[in-house]
């Protein structure tokens, strides 16, 4: 069975991917197993300054799923390229994807141009379901234009690798924005990002986390996740990470059956710190069973190519 993939000329041993904000740099899961059996993972969402996020309770459970609202907590860009790549050299090694926030066009561009930089980075993956403080808090990825824009000041200085743009979900029409990236001179496209949701504790009468509303991922989001994989795959002509409730290996081929190129896990790590290193062990065992040969193959017959 073959399960390498590939990523805009980034070669992975297999499609299975750790989302970024469910495997922080990696390092507390390698304390488990070697996490060289994945195909990559994308680390922790950064920022051009150095964050604490939001005030707590900020996570909630729920059936199926969870909410959060972390707040894009993390060290800051100088932080991560400085100390967290050399260490992470240390247990993982292979490329990793760099997985870039901001409120602001600028900052996009200034930390996506200090990661291009970083041997450690295969794959940069800009998340713009971010804030744009300058245009009154709306949303990055909510507007076609907004997400040109970012995408077009990002690809002026990310010339050492691929450029993936992280979509979010909650919009009218997701293939809408992935080709507005894509005219923009993107690589790819990561889609789902978390849809937002809430939940209400009966006994106080106010929502369970500080924020009032947060991201809802887990199982419950995987049949929203795969139409939107489904629209943008057959909308652009760029490779597509599928992201969205995704914990088995059957999971996966589904999303490959859709046109995705590879799979990130994300909330799934949370609730088993081995979920993605069984997902990966269970994939050839899978493919047998529903008549896979090749990964890169299911992918491009779903996509008619």
């Amino acid at each position: 069975m073959d399960t390498r993939v590939n990523l805009s000329g980034l070669w992975l041993d297999n499609p299975v991917i750790p989302a970024s904000g469910c495997f922080g740099y990696g390092e507390e899961f390698a304390r488990y197993y070697d996490i060289n059996i994945l195909g990559s993972f994308s680390f922790k969402g950064t920022t051009k300054e150095p964050r604490t996020g939001n005030p707590t309770p900020r996570i909630a459970e729920c059936e199926a799923g969870m909410i959060n609202a972390v707040g894009l907590q993390n060290p800051g860009i100088e932080a991560v390229c400085q100390q967290y790549l050399p260490r992470m050299k240390q247990y993982f090694h292979k490329p990793v994807i760099a997985n870039i926030g901001g409120f602001s066009v600028e900052e996009f561009e200034y930390c996506c141009a200090m990661v291009d930089q970083q041997e450690q980075v295969g794959l940069i993956e800009v998340n713009i379901s971010c804030p744009n403080l300058h245009e009154g808090g709306k949303n990055f990825g909510s507007d076609p234009h907004l997400a040109a824009q970012v995408t077009k000041a990002v690809r002026r200085v990310v010339k050492n690798k691929p450029l993936y743009i992280k979509l979010s979900p909650n919009v009218t029409d997701i293939a809408e924005i992935a080709l507005a990236c894509e005219a923009e001179g993107a690589d790819g496209i990561s889609l789902i990002n978390t849809l937002l949701g809430m939940r209400i504790d009966l006994k106080t009468k106010k929502p369970v986390i500080a924020n009032v509303m947060g991201g809802f991922s887990g199982p419950a989001v995987f049949p929203v996740a795969l139409r939107c994989v489904w629209q943008v795959a057959h909308a652009v002509k760029l490779p597509v990470i599928g992201i969205g409730g995704v914990n088995s290996a059957e999971r996966v081929l589904e999303m490959m059956a859709a046109g995705a190129s590879a799979v990130q896990v994300g909330a799934a790590n949370l609730a088993d710190p081995f979920a993605s290193k069984k997902i990966i062990e269970a994939l050839p065992a899978a493919m047998e069973r529903y008549g896979v040969s090749s990964l890169q193959d299911l992918t491009a017959a779903a996509r008619g190519w």
